[in-house]
């Protein structure tokens, strides 16, 4: 069975940012399986500064284990 995650390894710093959503995303996904039930509260916090820094944070932390698992994109000396 292929995994939905092959690699952390990606050719830009841009791929690996979309990368790190896409981590935060299918976390909240796992977390909450129910679309209808993300859907419901997707208005409580849309609006709420708290957890839109909380989503920033968690994005923040996946892209810097991406951005480490790629040596930073500098090229070997």
């Amino acid at each position: 069975m292929e995994s939905w995650l092959p690699t952390l390894i990606t050719a830009t710093p841009g791929e690996g940012y979309d990368l790190a959503v896409k981590l935060a995303r299918i976390a909240v996904k796992k977390t909450q399986p129910d679309a209808a039930e993300r859907e419901r509260l997707r208005p409580e916090y849309a609006g709420d500064a708290d957890a839109l820094i909380a989503v920033s944070q968690v994005v923040a932390t996946h892209f810097a284990t991406i951005a480490a698992a790629n040596g930073y994109w500098r090229a070997p000396s």
